[in-house]
């Protein structure tokens, strides 16, 4: 059976770990620091690779089929084109795949001269809640409109163990989750007007947003967060019959047409509490060849100017 590499050995490398053991699929995990390999063998009972990615390639380490990338953001880039230039031809990179719209069209050409495969992991696109609200969406003839909320949680995010580079980039960082989903399930937009204001100490550019527009559906949509204020992530898709809350993300409540009150949709959602939500299909779909669900890099690159303008950059 093919080898999967695993490059990064953090919280989502053990978390992608967990699915890929669950798939029977053979894994060699590469990291580059011995305390977070160490922290990964002693939870998962899986040898870490240490030194990075371009010490093992050069070692001779046979080159995958697949590889998955879970790298901090501000890395990403650089090993995702490691790889690349090492002839891997399928990638699944951990979102926001590069920080600069220069990295990732510099990738984008890259990976289209190297005829690679490269999809950036957003993982909710896969959530059970989402895969039935997009069933519904479909079943009642399309989305009309849409709202979303992004508002990230200041007083935890300043004091992650993060760096600075990618805090002044959280919203493509971080919040694109929201933005990709909102997108994702109502269209991209071919007319937007966005605002910004404020500011914080770790994300100077902007902690107000607000905005609207239509999209290549002829959807109007409209998104606000405010990061010094209380607020959740959330996105609600109007139909011809119905309110579909995605309040929290994980979970789909429903307004039916003629009616105020709003009902939970059970939800077959076992994997989505087995493991991360959505990765255990996500990462399934990416293996197997089935992505229509996954975002291409090129996708990503054209949606990367969108999140530059949205945040204020």
């Amino acid at each position: 059976m093919e080898t999967i590499w695993l490059v990064g050995a953090g919280y989502m490398a053990k978390e992608y770990a967990k699915v890929l053991k669950a798939l029977g699929r053979e894994l060699i995990v590469i990291g580059r620091g011995k305390e977070t390999a160490a922290d990964f063998e002693q939870a998962l009972k899986i040898p870490v690779v240490t030194g990075g990615v371009e010490d093992y390639i050069q070692s001779g380490g046979l080159v995958p089929k697949h590889a998955i990338i879970t790298v901090d953001a501000p890395y990403l880039y650089d090993v995702t084109r490691k790889l690349v230039d090492s002839g891997v031809k399928n990638l699944l990179v951990e979102k926001p795949g590069a920080l600069t719209i220069d990295d990732v069209e510099k990738l984008e050409q890259m990976v289209e001269q190297e005829k690679s495969d490269v999809y950036i992991a957003y993982n909710r696109r896969y959530y059970s809640s989402v895969l039935k609200a997009e069933e519904m969406i479909k079943e009642d003839g399309g989305c009309l409109s849409f709202v979303f909320e992004f508002t990230e949680w200041s007083h935890i995010v300043k004091d992650l163990k993060k760096s600075e580079v990618e805090k002044r980039k959280w919203f493509v960082a971080n919040s694109t989750h929201v933005v990709d989903l909102a997108f994702y399930l109502g269209g991209k937009p071919k007319k937007i007007r966005c605002f910004t204001s404020g500011g914080l100490d770790w994300h100077p550019s902007a902690s107000i947003f607000a905005g609207a527009g239509v999209t290549d559906t002829n959807a109007l949509f409209s998104y606000h967060a405010n990061w010094a204020a209380p607020g959740r992530w959330g996105v609600e898709v109007l139909t011809a019959k119905h309110r579909l809350i995605l309040r929290p993300l994980e979970e789909l409540q429903v307004q039916n047409l003629g009616s105020v009150s709003v009902e939970k949709v059970e939800l077959d959602d076992n994997l989505d509490k087995q493991y991360k939500p959505g990765l255990f299909r996500q990462t399934k779909s990416f293996l197997e060849g089935e992505c229509s669900n996954l975002k291409p890099l090129c996708e990503q690159a054209d949606d990367l100017k969108l999140y530059y303008k949205i945040a204020g950059y």
